[in-house]
């Protein structure tokens, strides 16, 4: 577990500099680790192709395939995914976190799971893209409904939070599914919108709205950048 304890010295080191607590330095650690996946509540239920071989390893002390080998040898496909987290928690000494990253990564790689399903069988897409704008400009892109109107036109939303200039969620389309919406800074001009569209029907619906979201948020790029 060297990776590991190098990680966590990483994060104490932050706190010295930053003053913030410990999960806050981790969290933001994490982003530049593996700055395609956002700082939110709903992270672990990201593809595991979103996350590198290196990234896991740097989080856990072992790489993809080891973790599916150690599972196997375990049994893990007999159990459901609260026991395989539960398993690598208590008997492996992996955080929380990266113990959702792990399950759910291994039931995608052994067909337990659908790509885009999470735990609770629902379905879930996502999208992400750096823009050169602050945090504040691309946070009122989505809660300015003028502004939002320009490059998400039709698109029924109803705010449910919206935390400046941090995240912004909603329900969609009269609250059949929702999204997720997290902002992250990469330099003083540059903010990562990282988006989560939760609660969807199906694979084609993840495969539709990745899409659909891949689109959006180049309109938004083009739109606050002019």
């Amino acid at each position: 577990m060297t990776k590991q304890r190098s990680f966590k010295t990483r994060i104490r080191t932050r706190m010295g500099k930053t003053g913030e607590s410990y999960a806050a330095a981790r969290r933001q650690l994490l982003v530049k680790v593996s700055p395609t996946v956002p700082a939110s509540p709903t992270e672990p239920e990201l593809e595991a192709a979103r996350i590198s071989d290196t990234a896991i390893r740097e989080r856990t002390g072992r790489a993809w395939d080891e973790w599916f080998a150690l599972l196997d040898a375990w049994g893990a496909t007999d159990h459901n995914h609260t026991e395989i987290a539960r398993w690598l928690r208590t008997e492996q000494g992996v955080d929380s976190w990266s113990s959702q990253s792990v399950s759910v990564a291994y039931e995608h790689a052994r067909g337990l799971r659908a790509i885009g399903q999470n735990h609770a069988g629902d379905f879930t897409a996502s999208a992400s893209r750096t823009v050169a704008v602050t945090p504040e400009v691309a946070f009122e892109a989505f809660a300015d409904e003028t502004v939002r109107e320009r490059w998400l036109p039709d698109a029924e939303v109803a705010v449910r939070t919206a935390t400046s200039p941090k995240s912004f969620r909603a329900d969609w389309n009269g609250g059949a599914s929702r999204i997720v919406v997290a902002f992250a800074a990469k330099s003083d001009t540059k903010t990562q919108v990282a988006i989560i569209h939760e609660k969807l029907a199906d694979a084609a619906e993840v495969t539709r709205l990745k899409s659909y979201w891949r689109e959006r948020l180049t309109a938004l790029k083009t739109l606050v950048e002019a």
